[in-house]
């Protein structure tokens, strides 16, 4: 067993990186008060410790095996979900053909979509389509498949298929994390067929993640940010990951601020 035990600043780190999922390293350079080099050595110790993930511009999580549960992503990052809901609703002209998959921001995003008008929407995610029926001038087709009780997802073969026979206008996706390399990264892969197929049936995709889900780990790969025309977030990304989007020739909108 390791006698390593975490510095009282190290510790701190790692809960940030618990809380927020990545932390760039001018994050912690403000927090704490050091050097730039002290924040590296800090994370490179942590690193070979297996206690988090070393990124180019910050860290992120070790553990890439399940994601939290329904209740606590629902309560957390409230307000980043509604400025992304806000800024992805803004994209969606009236009359727009779109998918919308499985999530907390994609119900948000939901939710942000009531004010428009003559939507056509397909989902594989049953709050989704309970929160677009408030509105009589929607058209909204759920997939069949096997339904998972704690959050509505509509998964399976099934769902993949139905979702496979539609090309729509706009594919809005969430995610559970991206990797630094460009990877779309989720943590149940039974999300990762009906992903899939959004990814391939859409004319524009747009992802929606906030800036926690940047260095996230998961252990599934659905896809690439060369796969995605947009990314819709709620903070500059760090420097890393802006290059990953550029040079995937990706779309970043950050919610809140001018376009980019």
């Amino acid at each position: 067993m390791s006698a390593f035990k975490p510095s009282k600043r190290q510790s701190a780190i790692l809960n940030m990186v618990a809380r927020d999922g990545f932390v760039a390293t001018e994050a912690m350079v403000a927090e704490f008060g050091v050097t730039p080099q002290t924040i590296r050595r800090d994370l490179n110790e942590l690193g070979q410790e297996g206690l988090l993930t070393r990124f180019h511009g910050g860290a992120g999580q070790a553990k890439s095996g399940e994601n939290l549960p329904y209740a606590d992503r629902l309560r957390s990052g409230v307000q980043a979900k509604q400025k992304i809901a806000e800024m992805t609703a803004s994209l969606i002209p009236d009359g727009s053909s779109l998918f919308l998959n499985t999530g907390t921001t994609t119900e948000a995003i939901a939710q942000a979509l009531l004010r428009h008008k003559n939507l056509h929407v397909v989902t594989n995610n049953i709050n989704v389509a309970r929160y677009l029926s408030q509105n009589d001038t929607f058209q909204i087709m759920l997939a069949g498949g096997q339904v998972r009780n704690h959050d509505g997802g509509v998964t399976g073969a099934g769902a993949a298929d139905f979702i496979d026979s539609f090309r729509m206008d706009i594919g809005i996706l969430g995610v559970s994390g991206i990797d630094e390399d460009g990877s779309l990264l989720e943590f149940d892969p039974a999300e990762i067929r009906s992903a899939q197929s959004v990814l391939r049936n859409s004319r524009k995709v747009i992802l929606v993640a906030d800036q926690h889900k940047f260095g996230r780990r998961a252990m599934n790969r659905m896809g690439d940010l060369l796969d995605v025309d947009i990314v819709v977030t709620d903070a500059p990304l760090p420097i890393s990951f802006e290059k990953t989007c550029g040079k995937a020739g990706v779309e970043i909108r950050v919610a809140g601020s001018a376009k980019r």
